[in-house]
């Protein structure tokens, strides 16, 4: 059984984040991410899009910034576990807890930080006929490269901002764009969607009702008026399902937190009602705080709940750790 000062549960921005502040106190990390890469939404809902609201960046892919936040963790060497998700959390009498993941590893830690965001994600599906047949061969619930949709005949289905972005992200690249919406209304950006007509063929009222293809990939959409029925079908290569995601918090759900809905509720110091487990990003409700679910918000907190756990598991040390500029274990990296 391998032993740590801290496990964090989710490798997304705020995770990994807290990895790094934690190495630069000198705490040995893991981090345990049910998804197959690091990085969290900014890799597996959004990595095109260019992230405007972070410190110190003008304008960055969510990508590149999960790449840097990445790079920035494996400074104090975390230990990484990917596509692992903690089953089992139980608290010892020594104060310490015992953890056991989907994949059997077992280990123990003196304090624990909860990043998970909004929690496993799963893509909501729409549940047409074809549509599971062909995920992944021409249906997508997400732009991960936007030169993969080059040339192509893209259908994409939503009208939300992902919906609306993506249509607009992939015009100048694709063959053509349709974008179809369930109603008249969408929860886009005004502006965005006054673009998005210039762009591509809108097509509202209309759903997916058939996936249709050669068995390999898809060659056609079969779509319907929901006011009249009447059906189109179009030739596609690829169809964009953006109606949302479902995030699944099963897993931390018997451990006897405190919980407002699918919010951990912490304190200021970022304590949840269990001492040694903290909480923060998207899965932190602060206690008469507002909830801005916001990377850079997130970071504050990381950095918050890893000095109140340093000083939780060595009372001498001070809460505050100092600045980074004057620390050596940065430069020796």
């Amino acid at each position: 059984m391998t032993d740590y000062d801290m496990l964090v549960v989710g490798g997304g921005p705020i995770g990994l984040y807290a990895a790094f502040y934690a190495g630069l106190r000198d705490m040995k990390t893991v981090i345990v991410d049910s998804q197959t890469e690091l990085g969290g939404q900014l890799v597996s809902l959004y990595p095109e899009k260019i992230v405007y609201d972070v410190g110190g960046y003008p304008g960055i892919s969510a990508y590149e910034l999960a790449q840097n936040l990445i790079e920035q963790a494996k400074i104090f060497g975390p230990d990484f576990r990917t596509n692992e998700v903690v089953n089992s959390l139980k608290k010892g009498e020594d104060g310490s807890f015992t953890f056991t993941t989907s994949k059997g590893f077992q280990g123990r830690t003196k304090t624990v930080l909860l990043a998970a965001g909004i929690g496993i994600i799963q893509p909501s599906r729409l549940g047409a006929k074809g549509e599971v047949d062909y995920e992944n061969k021409g249906v997508y619930y997400a732009v991960k490269r936007k030169k993969d949709f080059a040339g192509k005949k893209v259908l994409v289905i939503g009208g939300g901002d992902s919906a609306v972005d993506w249509a607009l992200m992939l015009a100048p690249l694709a063959q053509s764009v349709t974008l179809i919406h369930r109603r008249d209304q969408f929860r886009a950006h005004e502006s965005s969607v006054k673009q998005l007509y210039q762009v591509a063929k809108v097509m509202v009222f209309h759903e997916l009702k058939e996936v249709v293809g050669d068995g390999e990939k898809v060659t056609h959409a079969i779509v319907f008026d929901n006011r009249t029925k009447a059906e189109t079908t179009l030739d596609v290569d690829a169809i964009v399902i953006s109606i949302g995601y479902k995030g699944d918090l099963t897993p931390i759900m018997g451990w006897g937190l405190n919980m407002k809905g699918r919010d951990v509720v912490v304190n200021g110091n970022m304590e949840t009602n269990i001492p040694g487990i903290y909480a923060a990003g998207d899965i932190a409700q602060v206690n008469g705080s507002p909830k801005l679910a916001l990377i850079a918000t997130g970071f504050g907190q990381a950095a918050i709940a890893i000095s109140v756990a340093k000083k939780y598991i060595d009372p001498k040390s001070s809460l505050f750790g100092g600045h980074s500029s004057e620390m050596d274990k940065l430069k020796k990296s």
